[in-house]
Order: structure tokens, then sequence, then C-alpha cells
């Protein structure tokens, strides 16, 4: 293809949504470098002695996104929202089976970025911050998108204000208050 990378992505994904199978394979190499960064920069919160590695973090993601349950996308930033969910899937679903596993120990921990934590920056198991973040979401939709891009997809604000499609200055206000409320939950 002659078209710019985004809009090659954008093809591609209609592809993937209309069921051609050799669309997923074409894909993953326009995508692989974006999605292992966004999957280093979350693992990067993770507790060092996490049992689950970036790498397989986003082959277990993409799988989820091409399988045969994906949905259809609308763009490319649409796509990589929808890589957020599903990178947040797959960590909730890991450290349930370490839960489960362990009978109640083991929880995979996660390090709120240093715009949240307190000076010591204590770690959060990511069930909860999970459950956490399903109830931002509850109260405000957006708020809980911008968090969830933050924490799960790794995005910056001007990422996420593009994957929204809204303004940075949007994003930066909903993130101050977003960040306002998780630290009142989260204590």
């Amino acid at each position: 293809m002659d078209l710019p990378k985004t809009q090659q992505t954008t093809v591609l994904l209609g592809r993937i949504a209309d069921g051609d199978p050799a669309a997923a394979e074409e894909l993953l190499p326009l995508i692989y470098d974006e999605l292992r960064r966004l999957a280093g920069k979350r693992m990067g919160q993770e507790r060092s002695d996490h049992t689950l590695q970036a790498t397989a973090l986003v082959h277990e993601a993409y799988m989820r996104l091409v399988g045969p349950k994906q949905a259809r996308w609308n763009d490319r930033a649409h796509f990589f929202r929808t890589a957020a969910r599903a990178m947040r899937a797959v960590l909730v679903d890991h450290a349930r089976a370490k839960q489960a596993e362990k009978r109640g120990g083991g929880l995979a921990a996660v390090e709120l970025g240093s715009e949240i934590s307190q000076p010591e920056r204590p770690e959060l198991d990511v069930l909860i911050l999970d459950e956490t973040l399903q109830r931002l979401a509850a109260r405000d939709e957006q708020l809980g998108k911008i968090a969830e891009l933050h924490f799960f997809g790794g995005l910056t604000h001007e990422e996420v204000a593009e994957a929204l499609e809204v303004s940075v200055r949007t994003i930066e206000r909903g993130w101050r208050t977003a960040r306002a409320w998780l630290q009142s939950e989260l204590g």
C-alpha cells in the first residue's frame, strides 16, 4: 500500500471487520511497535516480579482484538482505545487467576503514576484499581475513559485527546478531576 501508515491501519481494520483473515497479519507489523510501547509503559507500573511480560501482554491483547469476537473500529484512534481496554482486561484476568491460584495471595500490584500516588509511591492492586475505575466510569463515562487510557493505555494527554476526539485542554481538566476523585477513593 502507498497510503500513509495511519490510513493503511484504518483500511486494514475495515478489512478485518469484514472478515478478511489476511488483514490481521498485515496489520500487526504496522501497529506492533506502538502496542509494545504502550504495554511496556503499562508493565513498567507493575511490581518487578510480575509474571506477565509486555510482549505477552501485547500478544494476548492483540488476539482479543482480532479474534472471533472483535469489534468494528471506526479508525486507528478507536482501535487503540479498544487496545487499552484489552490490555486492562488481560491484566485483570491475570490478576484474578493469580489470586485464585494462591487463594488470595500474590495479588498483582500496580503503581499509580507519580501524578496520583503518595510521595512513597505505594502500590495498588490491579483489581482494586479496575473496580475503582469502573465506579468512576459509572459516575462520569468520559472521566473513566480518560483515566483508563492513562493507566492501562499509557497514553499522554495529547494521545488521549486524539483518541477521544476532544481538545487537550478538555483532557487536562478531566484528568485533574479524575485524579482528585481517584485519590479520595483510594485514600
